[in-house]
Order: C-alpha cells, then sequence, then structure tokens
C-alpha cells in the first residue's frame, strides 16, 4: 500500500461544479417551501435572498482561501495556517465530526424516504437494513477510486435536477398572482420571525464547503477551486430562489400546512405523475448527496493524519489511490451513528456545528492577505475585508437567535476536542524523543 499522493486520479473543473451541487442540493430543498411560508410568510422569499447573501459571502471566504493552497484540508488547513496547530485541529476534528453526522443524517434520510414511497419498509428494521446496504455500497464504490465515484456522483446530481427543473420550468405557467397577497402577513413579519426562517432555511446551502476539503484529488485546484465554487454555488441558489416563487404561486397558503410542499405543488399542476416525479426526485437527491457525503467525509480524516494531527496510518492508500484506512474508519462510525436514528437532532447539531468552519475561514481571509502572497491571476474577494467581515457580523447575528441547548450540542465538539490535543501533541512529543535517542545511540 502507498501514502504518497502520485497516483491519485484527478477531477476535472466540470465535475467539481457538478460535486459542489450535489454537495449542496440534497433532501432539504424538498421541505423547503413549506418551512419558509409557515415561518414569514410569501416574505419568506426575501429572507431566502438573505439567505443566498450570507452563504455567498462565505464561500467567497473559501475561494479566496482555496487559492493559497493546493492540497487537501478545506477549513482545517486554512485555520492551521492562520491561527496556528490548536485551532487548526480543533476546527478538524469538528470538520470531520460534522461531515460524519451529516452523512449519517442523509443515511437516515434515504431510509425515510424510501419507507415514505414504500410503506413496507418503514419499520426500524428496514431502516437499519436500508443504512447498512447503502453505506457498505458507498464504501466499497470510494475503495474502488475516484473516478468511478465521480463518474457516479455527475450522472446522479443531473438526474436529480431533472425534477426540480422540471416543476420550475412547468409550474412557472401555473402561478397565480393573488396566492402573494398579502405578502407581508403582520401576524409573522416581525424581527425574530425572519431569524427563525433564516436560519432553518440557511441550513439548506451548507455543504459548499466541502470542496476545500478534498482540493487535493483536483485538477489545478488554486484556479479551478474558486470558480468551480461560484458557479455550484450561484446554479443551486437560482434554483432555490425559483423554487420557493413557484411553490408559493401553485399552492398559496396551503403550502405551509404541507409536509411534502414539492409533492404537492408538481401534484396539483400534473397529478399523479407530478407527485411521482417528485418522490423520485426526493430519492436522488438523498442518494446523490450521500455519495458526494461518502466521498468527502473520509478526505476530512485523511487531510489530519496527512498534517500529524491523526495516525498516520489514516493516510494510507490502496492501489487505486483510495484513503482505504480513512474510509474504513469513516465509514464505521458513520454506520454506528446512523443507526442510532435521531434524524433531527442530528441535523440540527450539523448544521450549527458548520460555523465553527465558516467563522475562523473568514477571519483566515484577512489574516492571509497580511501574511501571504496571492498570484496576480488568482481570485481575489472585491471591496477589501468588506465581505469578510459582512460574513462575520451576519454569522454571529444568526448563531445569536439559535436555542441555546442546539448551540452547545452543535460547538460542543470543539471542547470535548481539547484533551485530545494535548494526547496527540503528547505523544507526538514521546515519538520525536525517542527517534533523537536512537540516533544519539
Amino acid at each position: 500500500m502507498q501514502s504518497n499522493k502520485s497516483n491519485r486520479q484527478k477531477i476535472g473543473f466540470w465535475s467539481i461544479v457538478l460535486l459542489g451541487i450535489n454537495a449542496i442540493i440534497g433532501s432539504g430543498i424538498f421541505l423547503l417551501p413549506s418551512v419558509g411560508m409557515k415561518t414569514f410568510g410569501p416574505a419568506s422569499i426575501l429572507v431566502l435572498f438573505f439567505d443566498t447573501f450570507l452563504a455567498l459571502v462565505i464561500a467567497l471566504c473559501f475561494a479566496e482561501c482555496a487559492n493559497y493552497f493546493d492540497k487537501t484540508g478545506g477549513p482545517y488547513l486554512y485555520a492551521k495556517e492562520a491561527f496556528g496547530d490548536f485551532v487548526g485541529y480543533e476546527v478538524g476534528i469538528i470538520a470531520w465530526v460534522i461531515h460524519i453526522i451529516a452523512e449519517a443524517t442523509i443515511y437516515v434520510a434515504l431510509a425515510t424516504a424510501l419507507g415514505g414511497l414504500f410503506p413496507a419498509l418503514a419499520s426500524p428494521l428496514a431502516k437499519n437494513i436500508i443504512v447498512t446496504v447503502v453505506g457498505l455500497s458507498l464504501m466499497a464504490i470510494n475503495l474502488s477510486g475516484v473516478k468511478l465515484t465521480t463518474a457516479i456522483n455527475n450522472v446522479v446530481t443531473v438526474s436529480k435536477l431533472i425534477p426540480l427543473l422540471l416543476l420550475i420550468i412547468v409550474g412557472i405557467f401555473f402561478i397565480k398572482p393573488t396566492n402573494f397577497q398579502p405578502f407581508f402577513i403582520p401576524k409573522l413579519t416581525h424581527t425574530t420571525n425572519f431569524a427563525d426562517a433564516a436560519i432553518t432555511m440557511f441550513y439548506i446551502f451548507t455543504g459548499f464547503e466541502a470542496l476545500g476539503v478534498i482540493a487535493g484529488d483536483m485538477k489545478n485546484a488554486k484556479k479551478n477551486l474558486p470558480k468551480a465554487l461560484i458557479i455550484s454555488f450561484a446554479a443551486v441558489a437560482t434554483i432555490y430562489i425559483l423554487i420557493m416563487v413557484v411553490s408559493i404561486g401553485v399552492l398559496g397558503n396551503s403550502l405551509s400546512g404541507s409536509a411534502v410542499p414539492l409533492q404537492a405543488t408538481f401534484e396539483k399542476i400534473a397529478g399523479g405523475f407530478g407527485g411521482a416525479v417528485i418522490s423520485l426526485g426526493t430519492i436522488l437527491s438523498a442518494g446523490g448527496i450521500a455519495i458526494a457525503a461518502s466521498f468527502v467525509t473520509p478526505r476530512a480524516g485523511l487531510a489530519l493524519a496527512e498534517n500529524g494531527m491523526m495516525p498516520k496510518k489514516l493516510a494510507l492508500n490502496n492501489k487505486k489511490g483510495s484513503p482505504y484506512v480513512s474510509i474504513l474508519v469513516s465509514s464505521a462510525i458513520t454506520l454506528t451513528i446512523a443507526y442510532s436514528g435521531s434524524f433531527t437532532l442530528l441535523a440540527q447539531i450539523s448544521a450549527v456545528s458548520r460555523f465553527a468552519q465558516f467563522i475562523p475561514t473568514c477571519i483566515a481571509v484577512l489574516v492571509f492577505r497580511r501574511t501571504k502572497k496571492l498570484d496576480p491571476h488568482a481570485f481575489r474577494i472585491p471591496f477589501g475585508p468588506l465581505v469578510p467581515v459582512l460574513a462575520l457580523g451576519t454569522s454571529f447575528w444568526l448563531l445569536y437567535y439559535v436555542k441555546l441547548s442546539n448551540l452547545v450540542l452543535g460547538l460542543g465538539a470543539l471542547v470535548l476536542a481539547i484533551p485530545f490535543y494535548f494526547l496527540t501533541k503528547r505523544s507526538q512529543h514521546s515519538t520525536q524523543t525517542k527517534v533523537q535517542e536512537n540516533h544519539a545511540y
């Protein structure tokens, strides 16, 4: 087995774009319209614009930071270079934890979606069987190398976008302007509801940060990653906003009471056929993002191993250039968490935890501008420090409105990781001492 990276297959530009789209668009989009309508009425379209802005400024910070590096790591690497080993370790550990929890949550979401489509699969035993089959299948695909993983990802990404695009294209002709009146509902239109809607709806934008984690597997990452990140994010934001407009325009007030809003929207337009199309889209969406997650999660552990923060064995590659040890370890932990079945809680913890990556990365932009030289032709955020500062300000504003219990659970891993950091440091120091003593003799 090999530990070097020279034989890794590399991901091309458009595969990076599709991977980014796939990483963001998941099963959450199929619940988005009813959540927004219930919380803030038709004006939730404006909330979505706000979330688009917030996610974009954070994505731009990731894009600029990516220019300084051409290896695997993402948020962990940025935090380590900007603030030192301790902060880097904290961000790296929580990044790996976030990816594992998110992947486990997706497995459960996929099992739940299948259970809703086929009632015979709705039992706890069937759920665990589905989770096991999905987890082991994705592990096998990842062990086979980057080429097969990206090929499947590209096909699934395009396939799951078709139902969403079909809903938008057809639904535009069934929009009723009266469904947007009143646009501002008095009992819903106040700051607290706006914040609640913004927090909930922002969760569906998470995932774009995953691209930075796998930079080491990309062709010409410094050039391709920033452009791919912006293109994939712009595509996702456009789809989300159009879906929100169509859903409200077709269903009006009844949208807020629907548990499956997109399915209800398309059923009103095209009957049973429309509902079946969206049901298929739900399965493809959850399955597609599971593929993207299963590829990224082991690379988060790999980045820690390559930078001396985890055992070096996690960095071992097989003949296909895949980090097989990290894949096996990540898959085992992911399946264990997925068996717990706590879908809602895991989703909330994962979403809040992501700000432990977002905030250090936004600050890192300001640090790198003072400590590193950037290629004149590389991507750089315009307007000086304005964009990173806006990203930080809006992030803290959102966190202020998060329930304390969810905040503690979401960021608790940062505290739990502290003793492991010092244990790792002690182990490294002990190893270096033994090496020095051996050389002395």
